[in-house]
């Protein structure tokens, strides 16, 4: 295949993620969450791909005229903010007035963070949260904690999105990526299994999925406090 199709069918393939999009919001507009949940695990997949093969076919170079960089910003707050943040107000996480106004705050302030410049730091982690409330949104479905600690945790997250606070990337992040790569496989196994299990979880599973989400949460400011072991 010439490299300009090449290039042009990698753009492609991210702008796929914003069709996953569609059908994932109309699977949440009829309270089909596990529906939902399955889209937006495509989409996933699609953003973790997509990257890896535009640098290797150079976009930037044979199909400069697709800002892929803006392409895949677009693409991902729809999968990553709009969508998730619906589903948690429409499922009932949250509700009334305090609900609505955190649902509108994490729209706002995502918006907000995707615009930043400087969202990555030298060793590829991300700088702040970088506002993966499908991810959120998911461990609220499967481990169902009550609204207000779904109202916390964003209220937490949503403010750690500003501050200078690492969050590890699973595959950009070398340092101890032979325990995050796995867990971000482990989380994205058994978050298809719920979804395609109504969102629902063996004890034991639910544990792993906790402990898994947890890890990721946390690892990058575990970093942050442990130095790195010397050569």
């Amino acid at each position: 295949m010439p490299p300009r199709l090449t290039a042009l069918a990698v753009h492609a393939l991210t702008a796929t993620g914003a069709a996953l999009a569609l059908l994932a919001l109309l699977a949440a507009a009829r309270d089909d969450f596990g529906a939902m949940f399955l889209w937006l695990l495509l989409a996933l997949a699609v953003d973790g791909i997509d990257g890896p093969l535009a640098r290797r076919a150079h976009v930037q170079t044979h199909a400069p005229d697709v800002d892929g960089v803006l392409l895949d910003l677009i693409v991902d707050y729809l999968t990553y903010v709009f969508i998730p943040v619906f589903a948690l107000v429409a499922a009932g996480y949250l509700s009334g007035w305090p609900g609505l106004a955190m649902a509108l705050w994490v729209a706002f302030a995502s918006a907000l963070y995707f615009a930043r410049a400087g969202m990555k730091t030298a060793d590829g982690s991300f700088s702040g949260f970088p506002g993966c409330w499908n991810m959120v949104a998911l461990g609220a479905f499967v481990l169902t904690p009550s609204g207000g600690v779904v109202l916390m945790a964003l209220g937490l997250l949503s403010v750690a999105m500003f501050l200078p606070v690492k969050f590890v990337h699973p595959v950009r992040t070398a340092r101890w990526r032979g325990l995050t790569l796995p867990a971000a496989l482990v989380w994205a196994g058994l978050g298809l299994w719920a979804a395609l299990a109504g969102l629902a979880l063996p004890g034991w599973a639910a544990l792993v999925f906790a402990v898994a989400s947890l890890w990721l949460l946390l690892a990058g400011m575990a970093q942050q406090v442990i130095p790195p072991r010397r050569a």
